[in-house]
Protein backbone atom coordinates (compact mmCIF):
# COMPACT_ATOMS: atom_id res chain seq x y z
CA UNK A 1 0.00 0.00 0.00
CA UNK A 2 1.55 3.58 -0.90
CA UNK A 3 -0.30 6.44 0.89
CA UNK A 4 0.69 9.61 -0.93
CA UNK A 5 0.09 13.25 -1.13
CA UNK A 6 -0.38 14.20 2.62
CA UNK A 7 1.35 16.35 5.19
CA UNK A 8 2.84 13.83 7.54
CA UNK A 9 3.72 14.61 10.99
CA UNK A 10 6.07 11.35 11.50
CA UNK A 11 6.65 12.55 15.13
CA UNK A 12 9.87 11.41 14.79
CA UNK A 13 11.31 15.13 14.22
CA UNK A 14 10.47 15.52 10.05
CA UNK A 15 7.41 16.18 8.67
CA UNK A 16 7.05 16.20 5.30
CA UNK A 17 4.59 19.14 3.47
CA UNK A 18 3.58 16.89 0.63
CA UNK A 19 4.69 13.27 1.61
CA UNK A 20 4.25 9.75 0.63
CA UNK A 21 4.60 6.60 2.75
CA UNK A 22 4.91 2.97 1.59
CA UNK A 23 3.61 -0.45 3.54
CA UNK A 24 4.89 -3.44 3.54
CA UNK A 25 3.81 -6.85 5.04
CA UNK A 26 2.15 -4.71 7.90
CA UNK A 27 5.30 -2.61 8.37
CA UNK A 28 6.57 1.21 6.94
CA UNK A 29 9.10 -0.04 4.81
CA UNK A 30 9.82 4.01 2.93
CA UNK A 31 8.60 7.27 4.08
CA UNK A 32 9.28 10.81 2.08
CA UNK A 33 8.48 13.36 -0.31
CA UNK A 34 9.28 11.48 -3.29
CA UNK A 35 8.23 7.48 -2.74
CA UNK A 36 7.73 5.37 -5.71
CA UNK A 37 4.66 3.28 -5.73
CA UNK A 38 5.36 -0.62 -7.06
CA UNK A 39 3.27 -1.51 -9.67
CA UNK A 40 -0.13 -3.22 -8.68
CA UNK A 41 0.10 -1.77 -5.03
CA UNK A 42 -3.07 -0.10 -3.80
CA UNK A 43 -2.52 3.82 -3.43
CA UNK A 44 -4.63 5.76 -0.96
CA UNK A 45 -4.44 9.14 -1.95
CA UNK A 46 -4.78 11.56 1.27
CA UNK A 47 -5.68 14.51 -1.03
CA UNK A 48 -3.49 17.17 1.49
CA UNK A 49 -4.65 15.95 4.75
CA UNK A 50 -2.73 15.27 7.59
CA UNK A 51 -1.38 11.55 8.07
CA UNK A 52 -0.33 11.20 11.43
CA UNK A 53 1.05 7.90 13.34
CA UNK A 54 -1.96 6.39 15.03
CA UNK A 55 -3.04 7.45 18.09
CA UNK A 56 -2.30 5.96 21.36
CA UNK A 57 -4.33 6.40 24.69
CA UNK A 58 -1.83 5.67 27.57
CA UNK A 59 -5.05 4.30 29.96
CA UNK A 60 -8.42 3.25 29.18
CA UNK A 61 -10.81 -0.06 30.46
CA UNK A 62 -11.77 -0.07 26.99
CA UNK A 63 -13.00 -3.90 26.14
CA UNK A 64 -13.44 -4.13 30.23
CA UNK A 65 -16.07 -1.84 30.84
CA UNK A 66 -18.56 -2.68 27.73
CA UNK A 67 -20.75 0.02 26.35
CA UNK A 68 -24.09 -0.44 27.41
CA UNK A 69 -23.91 -3.27 29.40
CA UNK A 70 -24.08 -2.66 32.67
CA UNK A 71 -22.83 -5.01 35.59
CA UNK A 72 -22.56 -7.87 32.96
CA UNK A 73 -20.27 -6.51 30.74
CA UNK A 74 -18.47 -3.93 33.27
CA UNK A 75 -15.14 -6.22 34.45
CA UNK A 76 -13.03 -3.40 35.86
CA UNK A 77 -12.68 -4.23 39.41
CA UNK A 78 -12.73 -6.80 41.52
CA UNK A 79 -13.47 -5.12 44.58
CA UNK A 80 -13.57 -7.77 46.72
CA UNK A 81 -10.16 -7.72 48.19
CA UNK A 82 -7.75 -5.04 48.24
CA UNK A 83 -4.52 -6.23 46.57
CA UNK A 84 -4.68 -8.13 43.36
CA UNK A 85 -1.84 -8.05 41.61
CA UNK A 86 -2.90 -11.33 40.13
CA UNK A 87 -5.07 -10.20 37.86
CA UNK A 88 -4.57 -9.67 33.69
CA UNK A 89 -6.49 -7.29 32.08
CA UNK A 90 -6.52 -9.64 29.09
CA UNK A 91 -8.54 -11.55 30.66
CA UNK A 92 -11.94 -9.30 30.88
CA UNK A 93 -11.11 -7.54 27.10
CA UNK A 94 -13.80 -7.87 24.44
CA UNK A 95 -12.90 -7.15 21.62
CA UNK A 96 -16.63 -6.98 20.11
CA UNK A 97 -17.25 -3.90 22.87
CA UNK A 98 -18.89 -1.78 19.99
CA UNK A 99 -16.10 1.22 21.65
CA UNK A 100 -13.26 -0.37 19.43
CA UNK A 101 -14.69 0.50 16.23
CA UNK A 102 -15.35 4.47 17.47
CA UNK A 103 -11.49 4.09 18.93
CA UNK A 104 -10.61 3.02 15.18
CA UNK A 105 -13.18 5.69 13.58
CA UNK A 106 -11.28 8.33 15.80
CA UNK A 107 -7.90 7.27 14.76
CA UNK A 108 -6.75 5.40 17.73
CA UNK A 109 -5.02 2.84 17.09
CA UNK A 110 -3.04 1.35 20.10
CA UNK A 111 -4.49 1.67 23.85
CA UNK A 112 -3.40 0.51 27.30
CA UNK A 113 -6.09 -1.51 28.89
CA UNK A 114 -5.76 -1.05 33.16
CA UNK A 115 -7.75 -2.82 35.97
CA UNK A 116 -9.47 -0.23 37.94
CA UNK A 117 -8.75 1.97 40.74
CA UNK A 118 -10.53 -0.09 43.18
CA UNK A 119 -8.08 -1.95 44.57
CA UNK A 120 -4.71 -0.83 46.02
CA UNK A 121 -3.33 -3.08 43.87
CA UNK A 122 -5.48 -3.70 40.63
CA UNK A 123 -3.67 -6.04 38.43
CA UNK A 124 -1.39 -6.40 35.51
CA UNK A 125 -2.54 -3.73 32.22
CA UNK A 126 -2.20 -4.75 28.70
CA UNK A 127 -1.14 -2.84 25.57
CA UNK A 128 -3.46 -3.69 22.79
CA UNK A 129 -4.23 -2.94 18.85
CA UNK A 130 -7.81 -1.54 18.23
CA UNK A 131 -9.08 -3.70 16.28
CA UNK A 132 -9.14 -7.41 16.15
CA UNK A 133 -11.32 -10.53 17.11
CA UNK A 134 -8.91 -12.39 19.47
CA UNK A 135 -7.19 -10.30 22.73
CA UNK A 136 -4.34 -12.52 21.92
CA UNK A 137 -3.84 -11.12 18.74
CA UNK A 138 -4.47 -7.48 19.37
CA UNK A 139 -1.75 -7.35 22.59
CA UNK A 140 1.34 -5.93 21.89
CA UNK A 141 2.65 -5.72 24.99
CA UNK A 142 1.38 -7.88 28.03
CA UNK A 143 1.89 -7.61 31.02
CA UNK A 144 2.82 -3.71 30.65
CA UNK A 145 2.57 -2.38 34.12
CA UNK A 146 0.84 -3.39 37.64
CA UNK A 147 -1.85 -0.64 38.76
CA UNK A 148 -2.04 0.70 41.88
CA UNK A 149 -4.50 3.46 43.22
CA UNK A 150 -4.33 5.98 45.69
CA UNK A 151 -6.77 8.18 47.65
CA UNK A 152 -11.07 8.51 47.03
CA UNK A 153 -11.71 5.13 45.39
CA UNK A 154 -10.12 2.92 47.08
CA UNK A 155 -10.85 4.51 50.58
CA UNK A 156 -14.54 4.86 49.05
CA UNK A 157 -14.67 0.51 48.30
CA UNK A 158 -13.09 -0.40 51.25
CA UNK A 159 -14.86 1.62 54.04
CA UNK A 160 -18.53 0.52 52.66
CA UNK A 161 -17.09 -2.59 53.34
CA UNK A 162 -15.61 -1.99 56.94
CA UNK A 163 -12.45 -3.04 56.08
CA UNK A 164 -8.98 -1.89 55.53
CA UNK A 165 -8.18 0.66 53.88
CA UNK A 166 -10.03 3.79 54.95
CA UNK A 167 -7.48 5.66 54.54
CA UNK A 168 -4.77 7.01 52.79
CA UNK A 169 -2.53 6.07 55.57
CA UNK A 170 -4.00 2.59 55.34
CA UNK A 171 -3.24 2.38 51.55
CA UNK A 172 0.17 3.21 51.78
CA UNK A 173 1.08 0.66 54.56
CA UNK A 174 -0.60 -1.94 52.48
CA UNK A 175 1.28 -1.18 49.64
CA UNK A 176 4.41 -1.33 51.70
CA UNK A 177 3.63 -4.98 53.18
CA UNK A 178 2.67 -6.00 49.77
CA UNK A 179 6.20 -5.35 48.59
CA UNK A 180 8.28 -6.52 51.69
CA UNK A 181 6.30 -9.78 51.19
CA UNK A 182 7.24 -10.14 47.79
CA UNK A 183 11.01 -9.18 48.36
CA UNK A 184 10.69 -12.00 50.99
CA UNK A 185 9.14 -14.56 48.64
CA UNK A 186 11.71 -13.61 46.14
CA UNK A 187 14.50 -14.35 48.36
CA UNK A 188 12.66 -17.67 49.31
CA UNK A 189 12.15 -18.51 45.21
CA UNK A 190 16.22 -17.81 44.56
CA UNK A 191 17.06 -20.05 47.63
CA UNK A 192 14.86 -22.70 46.87
CA UNK A 193 16.32 -22.88 42.93
CA UNK A 194 19.63 -22.42 44.04
CA UNK A 195 19.05 -25.23 46.90
CA UNK A 196 17.08 -27.29 43.56
CA UNK A 197 14.14 -27.88 46.18
CA UNK A 198 10.42 -27.22 45.29
CA UNK A 199 8.68 -24.36 45.32
CA UNK A 200 4.85 -23.31 45.65
CA UNK A 201 4.26 -20.05 43.47
CA UNK A 202 1.74 -17.63 45.19
CA UNK A 203 0.11 -16.07 41.73
CA UNK A 204 0.10 -12.56 43.70
CA UNK A 205 3.63 -12.26 44.85
CA UNK A 206 4.68 -13.80 41.37
CA UNK A 207 2.99 -10.78 39.35
CA UNK A 208 5.26 -8.40 41.29
CA UNK A 209 8.81 -10.09 40.88
CA UNK A 210 8.85 -8.00 37.22
CA UNK A 211 8.30 -4.85 39.53
CA UNK A 212 11.10 -5.78 41.77
CA UNK A 213 13.59 -6.58 39.09
CA UNK A 214 12.68 -3.06 37.54
CA UNK A 215 11.06 -4.41 34.38
CA UNK A 216 7.66 -3.53 35.07
CA UNK A 217 6.70 -0.49 36.33
CA UNK A 218 3.41 0.50 38.41
CA UNK A 219 1.31 2.70 37.25
CA UNK A 220 -0.35 4.55 39.68
CA UNK A 221 -4.12 6.41 39.99
CA UNK A 222 -3.21 9.29 41.97
CA UNK A 223 -5.21 12.71 41.38
CA UNK A 224 -4.58 15.12 43.98
CA UNK A 225 -1.28 16.25 44.97
CA UNK A 226 -0.45 14.36 48.39
CA UNK A 227 -1.29 11.45 46.78
CA UNK A 228 0.79 12.08 44.00
CA UNK A 229 3.46 12.43 46.14
CA UNK A 230 2.52 9.16 48.22
CA UNK A 231 3.10 7.20 44.64
CA UNK A 232 6.38 8.70 44.61
CA UNK A 233 7.80 8.44 48.12
CA UNK A 234 6.90 4.40 47.74
CA UNK A 235 8.34 4.04 44.49
CA UNK A 236 11.57 5.46 45.79
CA UNK A 237 11.77 4.00 48.80
CA UNK A 238 11.60 0.43 46.82
CA UNK A 239 13.43 1.63 43.92
CA UNK A 240 10.51 0.44 41.97
CA UNK A 241 9.97 2.20 38.23
CA UNK A 242 6.87 4.19 38.50
CA UNK A 243 4.01 5.72 35.80
CA UNK A 244 1.97 8.54 37.61
CA UNK A 245 -1.61 8.04 36.27
CA UNK A 246 -4.79 10.48 35.76
CA UNK A 247 -2.18 13.78 37.86
CA UNK A 248 -4.81 16.05 38.09
CA UNK A 249 -2.97 18.23 40.42
CA UNK A 250 0.30 17.63 38.92
CA UNK A 251 0.46 21.34 38.12
CA UNK A 252 0.20 22.32 41.49
CA UNK A 253 3.64 20.26 42.09
CA UNK A 254 5.35 20.30 38.58
CA UNK A 255 8.85 21.05 39.69
CA UNK A 256 8.42 17.62 42.27
CA UNK A 257 7.34 15.68 39.88
CA UNK A 258 10.37 16.67 37.26
CA UNK A 259 13.05 16.27 40.24
CA UNK A 260 11.07 12.65 41.04
CA UNK A 261 11.82 11.71 36.80
CA UNK A 262 8.62 10.14 36.50
CA UNK A 263 6.34 10.32 33.66
CA UNK A 264 2.72 11.46 33.77
CA UNK A 265 -0.62 10.14 32.00
CA UNK A 266 -2.81 13.30 32.40
CA UNK A 267 -6.75 12.74 32.24
CA UNK A 268 -9.51 12.81 31.77
CA UNK A 269 -9.90 16.09 31.97
CA UNK A 270 -12.93 16.31 29.74
CA UNK A 271 -15.79 15.41 32.41
CA UNK A 272 -17.34 16.33 35.44
CA UNK A 273 -15.79 17.48 38.72
CA UNK A 274 -17.34 14.23 40.44
CA UNK A 275 -15.14 14.00 43.34
CA UNK A 276 -13.41 16.08 45.90
CA UNK A 277 -9.88 14.90 44.90
CA UNK A 278 -10.90 16.83 40.83
CA UNK A 279 -11.72 19.86 42.30
CA UNK A 280 -8.51 21.43 40.39
CA UNK A 281 -8.86 19.94 37.68
CA UNK A 282 -7.72 21.92 34.48
CA UNK A 283 -6.84 21.35 31.06
CA UNK A 284 -4.11 23.55 32.48
CA UNK A 285 -1.86 20.26 33.85
CA UNK A 286 -0.45 19.21 30.41
CA UNK A 287 1.37 22.24 29.81
CA UNK A 288 2.48 23.21 32.84
CA UNK A 289 3.99 19.94 33.22
CA UNK A 290 5.74 20.02 30.17
CA UNK A 291 6.99 23.06 30.83
CA UNK A 292 8.76 21.94 33.74
CA UNK A 293 10.14 19.29 31.98
CA UNK A 294 7.95 16.37 33.09
CA UNK A 295 7.09 13.59 29.84
CA UNK A 296 3.79 14.19 29.19
CA UNK A 297 0.85 11.79 27.94
CA UNK A 298 -2.90 12.67 27.41
CA UNK A 299 -5.40 10.02 28.57
CA UNK A 300 -9.57 9.56 28.40
CA UNK A 301 -9.71 6.72 30.89
CA UNK A 302 -12.43 5.50 28.59
CA UNK A 303 -14.89 5.15 29.44
CA UNK A 304 -14.95 8.10 31.39
CA UNK A 305 -14.49 9.88 28.02
CA UNK A 306 -15.09 7.90 25.11
CA UNK A 307 -11.97 7.04 23.55
CA UNK A 308 -12.68 8.41 20.67
CA UNK A 309 -12.34 12.00 21.94
CA UNK A 310 -8.96 11.62 22.59
CA UNK A 311 -7.51 14.32 20.06
CA UNK A 312 -10.26 16.50 21.13
CA UNK A 313 -8.46 16.09 24.74
CA UNK A 314 -5.59 17.07 22.97
CA UNK A 315 -6.99 20.07 21.40
CA UNK A 316 -8.75 21.46 24.65
CA UNK A 317 -5.31 21.20 26.28
CA UNK A 318 -3.89 22.95 23.08
CA UNK A 319 -6.48 26.27 23.64
CA UNK A 320 -5.06 26.33 27.38
CA UNK A 321 -1.59 26.55 26.60
CA UNK A 322 -0.28 23.45 25.25
CA UNK A 323 2.16 23.80 22.04
CA UNK A 324 0.40 21.75 18.71
CA UNK A 325 3.22 19.50 18.42
CA UNK A 326 3.52 18.77 22.07
CA UNK A 327 -0.21 18.19 22.23
CA UNK A 328 0.24 15.52 19.20
CA UNK A 329 3.36 13.91 21.20
CA UNK A 330 1.25 13.54 23.81
CA UNK A 331 -1.40 10.94 22.24
CA UNK A 332 1.31 9.48 19.91
CA UNK A 333 5.29 9.22 20.72
CA UNK A 334 5.72 10.14 24.43
CA UNK A 335 2.28 7.88 25.20
CA UNK A 336 4.01 5.13 23.36
CA UNK A 337 7.48 5.59 25.19
CA UNK A 338 5.78 5.96 28.85
CA UNK A 339 4.62 2.95 28.64
CA UNK A 340 6.98 1.37 26.45
CA UNK A 341 5.87 0.50 22.96
CA UNK A 342 7.74 2.85 21.26
CA UNK A 343 9.55 0.41 18.99
CA UNK A 344 6.27 -0.50 17.26
CA UNK A 345 3.92 2.74 17.49
CA UNK A 346 3.65 6.18 17.98
CA UNK A 347 5.74 7.50 15.44
CA UNK A 348 6.02 6.69 11.91
CA UNK A 349 9.49 5.54 11.27
CA UNK A 350 10.49 2.77 9.09
CA UNK A 351 10.45 -0.75 10.24
CA UNK A 352 7.49 0.39 12.92
CA UNK A 353 3.84 -0.99 12.32
CA UNK A 354 1.86 0.91 9.77
CA UNK A 355 -0.86 1.96 12.07
CA UNK A 356 -1.42 5.19 10.44
CA UNK A 357 -4.26 7.64 10.59
CA UNK A 358 -5.03 10.22 7.65
CA UNK A 359 -7.26 12.88 8.28
CA UNK A 360 -8.79 15.74 5.98
CA UNK A 361 -7.30 18.40 8.32
CA UNK A 362 -6.11 19.23 12.10
CA UNK A 363 -7.21 16.58 13.80
CA UNK A 364 -7.47 18.34 16.93
CA UNK A 365 -9.81 20.57 15.54
CA UNK A 366 -13.66 19.83 16.47
CA UNK A 367 -14.88 20.02 12.73
CA UNK A 368 -11.99 17.56 11.29
CA UNK A 369 -12.78 14.16 9.68
CA UNK A 370 -10.98 11.08 10.00
CA UNK A 371 -10.53 9.30 6.53
CA UNK A 372 -8.69 6.35 7.05
CA UNK A 373 -7.46 4.68 9.92
CA UNK A 374 -4.84 1.71 8.93
CA UNK A 375 -3.28 -1.02 11.77
CA UNK A 376 -1.13 -3.21 10.89
CA UNK A 377 -1.11 -2.20 7.23
CA UNK A 378 -5.13 -3.28 6.54
CA UNK A 379 -7.64 -0.47 6.17
CA UNK A 380 -10.35 -1.27 9.26
CA UNK A 381 -12.02 2.42 9.09
CA UNK A 382 -12.65 4.47 5.63
CA UNK A 383 -15.15 7.48 5.91
CA UNK A 384 -17.68 7.10 3.49
CA UNK A 385 -19.46 10.16 1.73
Amino acid sequence: MLIKNGKIYTMAGMIYENGSLLIENGKIKQIGENVEAPCGVEVIDAEGGWILPGFVDAHSHLGTHEANMGFEGNDTNEATEPITPQLRAIDGINPQDAAFKEAARGGITTTIVSPGSANVVGGQCAAIKTYGRNVDEMVIREPLAIKIAFGENPKRVYKEMEKMPSTRMAIAALLRQTFYDAQNYQGQKAKAVKDGKPFAIDLKLEALLPVLEGKLPLKAHAHRADDILTAIRIAKEFNLPLILNHCTEGHLIADYIRESGFPAIVGPTMSANSKIELSNKSFITAAKLIRAGVKVAITTDHPVVQIQYLPLCAGLAVREGLGLEDALRAITINAAQIIGVADRVGSLEVGKDADIAIFDGNPLQTLTQTLFTIIGGEVVYQRRV
